[in-house]
């Protein structure tokens, strides 16, 4: 968490100042400004909030006991129109019941009557640092979703939509469920549409990938330790387990954990106790856990290397996911799902190309939708505007589709192969010459030979 700032420079942020004193009006149009704040001062209650209807403000300052309309009312109405503003009151009446129906209003704070411009100033201060606060959270969670994207399940392959149908009576379920499929098919996307419609889903979802941690660290990451447990261990933590009580545990690639870490989830399993390390007490957690596993585990079990009993019990309910080479005829929306979220200049108009979709179709995607992925942030970092065409794509696509066109035609030498993958990559690029000479992973010097040397053959001929 960043360092709390110490001296919160104005915001330049709207302040509607309501009081029905003259002399107070004229000292808050004066002074909040000169604070480096802008200031729309009213008479009334009622003026205030004909000003709210028409105005962005940020933070009002009323005074309570206004004739006609209260400064509570003022910021009841204000909640209404602006839910996010920020409010405080000035009373010269205070009171425990003052304070308590101010803060049941969602008021930051209030000041007594007469009181001192430093402490306005102060206070004004502080309003400014919470909204940077919330701003600085809103961008947090935003970066976070955005990393994390949606729990939505794109496509509408009969595979998918078979998937979806099980998500939906397995999620509202506490059975422990086993998602199966290949690296990169999006295991755990389904791990979180599986908590978005459980009824945990306003509890945590927590994720943890078993094959990225070393079998020393795997232990402490799951279950936790004491001050000197280990080497190191200079003060306790909590573990996963517990980080996620009262909502779900997703344990990708599970098929990675030791033997002997096994035995101690087989254990949280059945009786919903975990020790950490170096402590005699148990602790109770309340944990919804979905497992995923690339892996063959009942093979594993037959080698010793998995727990058959383990297996057993994280195979309450199991998902079969499909690779996107069984799905094809869902890469077009995936692939379009996926440029969207690193531009936002798409519109409604063409975001590929029909032959950068062709070489999209025709390639096997041993990664899956993790390679597709990839492939699409490499796109559009090179393309500068949409739609997204073949030259934009790895150089992996341009050899493909130089190994498919020697695949048909007729026996060619290799001076011609190479003339031919010359002549392509330079249509590719438009004629730039370093472009070609880096994907074709050549000096420019050579390239320029190459191209010298074909341009006298074909006078020669």
């Amino acid at each position: 968490m960043p360092s709390k700032p110490k001296q919160p420079k104005p915001d330049g942020m709207h302040i509607l100042f309501a009081d029905d004193e003259p002399q107070l009006q004229k000292l808050m149009g004066t002074e909040l400004p000169r604070m480096g704040y802008r200031v729309t001062v009213c008479p009334d209650g009622e003026t205030a909030v004909e000003v709210l209807s028409k105005e962005p403000i940020d933070c009002l300052l009323v005074d309570l006991d206004m004739p006609g309309m209260s400064g509570i009312d003022v910021i009841a109405r204000a909640r209404e129109i602006r839910p996010e503003i920020e409010a405080v009151v000035m009373t010269g009446k205070p009171s425990q019941e003052t304070a308590i129906e101010a803060l049941r209003h969602g008021t930051f704070d209030y000041l007594m009557k007469p009181c001192r411009l430093a402490d306005i100033s102060a206070l004004m201060g502080r309003v400014s640092e919470r909204r940077e606060w919330n701003r600085l959270v809103a961008a947090l969670r935003h970066r976070l979703q955005r990393a994390e994207g949606d729990s939505n399940l794109i496509g509408e392959n009969q595979s998918m939509n078979a998937v979806r149908k099980l998500i939906a009576k397995v999620a509202p379920t506490e059975s422990t469920v086993l998602i199966r499929g290949e690296t990169g098919c999006g295991k755990e996307l389904v791990a979180r549409a599986i908590a978005d419609e459980s009824l945990r889903s306003e509890q945590p979802f927590v994720a943890i990938n078993c094959g990225a941690l070393p079998e020393t660290l795997i232990e402490s990451e799951l279950f936790g330790h004491v001050k000197g447990a280990f080497t190191g261990a200079d003060s306790g933590r909590m573990g996963l387990f517990e980080v996620a009580s009262g909502g779900t545990l997703f344990l990708d690639e599970v098929g990675e954990l030791p033997l002997a870490v096994q035995a101690k989830l087989l254990r949280v399993l059945e009786t919903g106790d975990i020790r950490r390390l170096g402590d005699n007490q148990s602790i109770k957690v309340d944990v919804r856990v979905v497992c995923a596993t690339h892996r063959d585990l009942e093979k594993m079990v037959g080698e010793g290397s998995f727990r058959e009993d383990l297996m057993f019990r994280i195979n309450t309910f199991e998902l079969q996911l499909p690779a996107l080479r069984d799905r094809i005829d869902d890469l077009p929306a995936l692939a379009e799902h996926l440029l969207r979220r690193h531009r936002a200049d798409g519109g409604d108009g063409q975001l590929f190309t029909e032959a950068a979709m062709a070489e999209l179709q025709a390639h096997q995607w041993p990664g899956n939708v993790r390679e597709l992925a990839n492939v699409i942030e490499h796109a559009s970092v090179l393309c500068d505007a949409l739609p997204i065409d073949v030259e934009h794509l790895p150089q992996h696509f341009a050899r493909r589709q130089l190994r498919a066109d020697l695949a048909d035609s007729a026996p060619m030498t290799m001076r011609e192969i190479e003339q031919l993958a010359i002549e392509r990559s330079m249509t590719r690029h438009s004629g730039n010459k370093k472009a070609v000479a880096e994907e074709l992973g050549v000096s420019l010097k050579t390239l320029y030979n190459k191209l010298n040397a074909a341009s006298e053959a074909a006078d020669a001929a």
